[in-house]
């Protein structure tokens, strides 16, 4: 492998980077604050896929205004479903199984509505941009869809990283996070502050649905492959560490990027779950908690 080449892989490791951080975090703020693993996860970003296509199709509104339209949208979604059925599970500092085996019934419900309305054809998003002639700079390629959906994801993860340090709900979030007693001891209204955190989660995993459309074909099936990407990635960045997630997305985008120059992609999946298995052997706290031992040595 030569220099050209090597960079040319390290472009394609960041810009997948980008959109692997944005599907995580959502369920990385659902996790964090509610102590459940969103086993729908994939429901929604398969739902997030077919919101752009919907869109697309029947209003000529481009991907990108629809993956933003998704935002609100979702997050609606996720409120109504917290009221519905998530609020009523037991409170726990650890995962139940009443919360895995709930959001994984409601993966297969979203799931199943999808065949029932889109069957299973595969569906795809073409606009100008699709077949746009790649963008040059120096002897590096880009392809300007994997470019913009890089912009949007990446500043999507910034601007939810301001809210969540300078915001009231932010600052709710961290307390609750780090010490659920102490934070309604100083006033932190925790039901409000779950059911927002998992309306949250939901309009970015729609929004990353939306994103992801723009780059892949789909089908009611969609979400499985990139829900085990999310969930390696949170268990690299160390579960409940927001910047962790950027770690986990980098990391795994890299490993998958590279390994294609000697093990067939159709592998990839067997690559994420070799990586989480290493991950939970050698670093259970993620690389965050690992970073965090070294500052505290230092």
């Amino acid at each position: 492998m030569n220099v050209e080449d090597f960079l040319n892989l390290l472009k394609d490791a960041v810009l997948l980077a980008g959109i692997y951080a944005a599907m995580s975090m959502g369920m990385t703020v659902i996790y964090g604050v509610m102590k459940i693993v969103n086993l729908a996860h994939a429901g929604f970003m398969m739902l997030g896929a077919y919101f752009a296509f919907e869109l697309f199709e029947r209003f000529h509104i481009d991907p990108i205004l629809g993956a933003a339209l998704a935002l609100p949208a979702f997050f609606l979604f996720g409120t109504g479903v917290y009221w519905l059925l998530v609020r009523w599970l037991p409170r726990s500092d650890q995962p139940t199984l009443a919360s895995l085996l709930l959001m994984f019934g409601f993966w297969l419900v979203l799931q199943n509505a999808g065949y029932l309305i889109w069957k299973n054809e595969d569906r795809s998003i073409f606009t100008a941009r699709t077949i746009s002639p790649p963008l040059h700079l120096g002897f590096l390629s880009f392809s300007v869809d994997r470019l913009v959906v890089f912009l949007a994801a990446v500043g999507c993860v910034v601007l939810l990283q301001i809210g969540l340090n300078r915001s009231w709900f932010g600052r709710s979030v961290r307390s609750l996070i780090q010490n659920p007693l102490a934070a309604q001891i100083v006033g932190v209204n925790e039901e409000k502050t779950r059911r927002l955190a998992f309306g949250l989660g939901a309009a970015l995993a729609g929004f990353a649905g939306a994103l992801l459309a723009m780059l892949y074909s789909f089908s009611p099936d969609f979400g499985s492959p990139f829900q085990l990407r999310s969930f390696v990635i949170i268990v690299l960045g160390g579960l409940e560490s927001f910047s962790g997630v950027a770690y986990g997305a980098l990391v795994l985008a890299l490993v998958e990027t590279f390994s294609i120059q000697f093990v067939p992609a159709s592998y990839q999946a067997a690559i994420s779950y070799g990586l989480l298995v290493v991950v939970l052997l050698l670093l259970p706290k993620g690389i965050a908690g690992l970073l965090e031992k070294k500052w505290r040595a230092a």
